[in-house]
């Protein structure tokens, strides 16, 4: 007699249905849609994944671009100073410290500038 695994066969396809639940007419309702929906969804969210990192990244810059420029120095020497300075921090930091603590940013540009004259 033939073993076909019904039971996983079935867990797996609730599984699948449940994760497109709400979806829209064919794929919330339908296997083969669903399958093809779920697939899409898993391959926009991995993408989804990558760009939140590089759009959070450029928020970081945009912030310190704007404080740095209204202490009277552009966001790329104010980078290239803090290298020389030997000052490491990353850019999320900096940007929480331009909006939460400005007189600590101000004299991490001061820094900045010295370094580079």
């Amino acid at each position: 007699m033939r073993s076909t695994n019904v039971p996983a066969r079935v867990k797996a396809k609730k599984r699948l249905m449940k994760s497109v639940a709400g979806y829209h007419a064919g794929p919330g309702t339908m296997y083969r849609r669903a399958l093809e929906a779920n697939k899409r969804s898993e391959q926009q969210a991995f993408v989804g994944r990558k760009l939140k990192k590089r759009q959070y990244r450029q928020l970081w810059i945009t912030r310190i671009n704007i404080a740095t420029r209204a202490a009277g120095l552009p966001y790329s020497r104010f980078i290239a100073g803090l290298q020389a300075a030997d000052i490491r921090l990353d850019r999320k930091q900096l940007s929480e410290l331009a909006i939460h603590e400005p007189a600590t940013f101000q004299s991490l540009v001061e820094q900045a500038r010295a370094a580079l004259a």
